[in-house]
Order: structure tokens, then sequence, then C-alpha cells
């Protein structure tokens, strides 16, 4: 297979995004009749990422709102101990196609209900430490097998990093098995461990230099229906 997908790729900025802006971390948009999402003990969830639709330039995603992507702030990041899940307790990709601009940060900070978690030094392993802005780039990926990627650096330029769209990059292996590959066949996001020119920043880590993936499918995207995203992290 030599063919290749167009992708966004995203760049961490540092700026302050508001509440309506792309980010990583931070306090995310959320509507006045709605709060923070939770899991089932009743823990709040924690902005991983949101991103302004409107700068994403692929056929099928939306021109409009906001996509955000909500993870649990446990020792597992939301996974539960599971390698690949759908299941939307430790985490949750939400989509506001309009934006109330009435909304402020003040009014979503009273909303914030500190949880078990929260200033735990046993549960340290949110893998955004700071708030940071997001620049987009069109681009596109090859692919490439996953024993070329650990092997080329080029490529694995390529492949890793930040970005919406193209080919995905783990640092062990697809989480899909062969039906699910065919299903979950869009990237949604995928937020890497941050570099700058081969040196880590202070802004995002998965674990030991991991990276974070959320997928769905095509149809699904196009039908704006998110309750169905396959999300997987893992790490070196």
């Amino acid at each position: 297979m030599n063919d290749s997908k167009p992708c966004m790729k995203i760049t961490l900025t540092d700026t302050k995004p508001s509440i309506f802006e792309s980010k990583v971390g931070g306090l995310g948009y959320i509507p006045h009749d709605k709060d923070f999402p939770t899991d089932s003990n009743g823990n709040q969830l924690r902005l991983l990422a949101q991103i302004e639709c409107d700068k994403i330039q692929l056929d099928g995603f939306m021109k409009t709102g906001l996509l955000q992507f909500w993870i649990a702030n446990d020792d597992d990041c939301g996974l539960s101990g599971e390698w690949g899940t759908t299941n939307q307790n430790g985490f949750r990709v939400i989509y506001y196609p309009k934006i109330d601009k009435t909304i402020t940060k003040e009014e979503i900070e009273s909303k914030f209900v500190k949880n078990e978690y929260d200033d735990n030094d046993e549960y340290d392993n949110f893998p955004v430490f700071r708030e940071c802005g997001m620049s987009f780039e069109k681009s596109e990926n090859r692919y490439i097998s996953y024993e070329e990627i650990d092997d080329d650096e080029e490529v694995w330029e390529e492949h890793s990093g930040h970005k919406v769209g193209g080919y995905p990059y783990f640092t062990q292996s697809d989480p899909r098995n062969e039906k699910q590959l065919e299903y979950y066949d869009f990237l949604l996001f995928q937020l890497d461990t941050d570099y700058i020119d081969g040196e880590y920043t202070d802004i995002v880590m998965w674990g030991d230099s991991g990276v974070g993936n959320f997928f769905i499918n095509s149809e699904k995207l196009k039908n704006q229906d998110f309750s169905n995203v396959l999300y997987n992290w893992d790490c070196c």
C-alpha cells in the first residue's frame, strides 16, 4: 500500500487561547445549560483539547463549531486499563455546532469541582501540563508500516506529532483489530508527546514519551455522530 491521506498538522503555540478557541488543556467551552462531563463515579473529566472546526480543511469534517476531547485525570488517562476503548466513561468527545459568545470564563470556572484525582501525587499522569493554543497546516501522510516508522527518522517525523486526519502513529502497535481498521477509518485527533527539534517541551507527555489517538468511522463523522469513538494511548 502506497496511498496517502490528507491531514491537518497541528503546532502548539505559546498563546493565551480563549474558551472559544483551539487549545490543549485549560478551560473548555461549556454552554449555559451544560456542565463538565463526568465519569460513572461523578468525577469531572478534564479538557484534553478542543478544536475550532473551521480550521480543519478536510472533506467530511464539520465547518463550524468546536470539537472537544475530555479525559479522566486518573492514572490511566481514562482508559481504565483497556487497550483501546469505545466506552465513553473515562473519556468523552463532544461537538458543539454553534458557539454562544455570551458564555464567560468565570461562568465555566464556577462549574469546576475538584475531584479525587486533582492535586493528588498518586495521580499525576494527565498528559497536558499547561494550556496552549494551536496553529494548523494542511499536509498529507503516506501509508507506512510500523517497522518503517520505527527505523526511519524522516518517516517518524511525518507520522508523529499532533494532527487531524492522515495515518496514525503508535509507540507500540495499532490497537484496532482487522474489523475495527475498516470501521474506525478516520483519525479524528492525534495528540503526541510534544517535541521541538527533538527535545521534549513542558506541554504534553503521555507516560514515557507516548501518543494518544481518537478514531471514528468516516460516515459517523459526516453525520456528526460522536457516540462511537475509539480512544487509545500508549507509550514506550
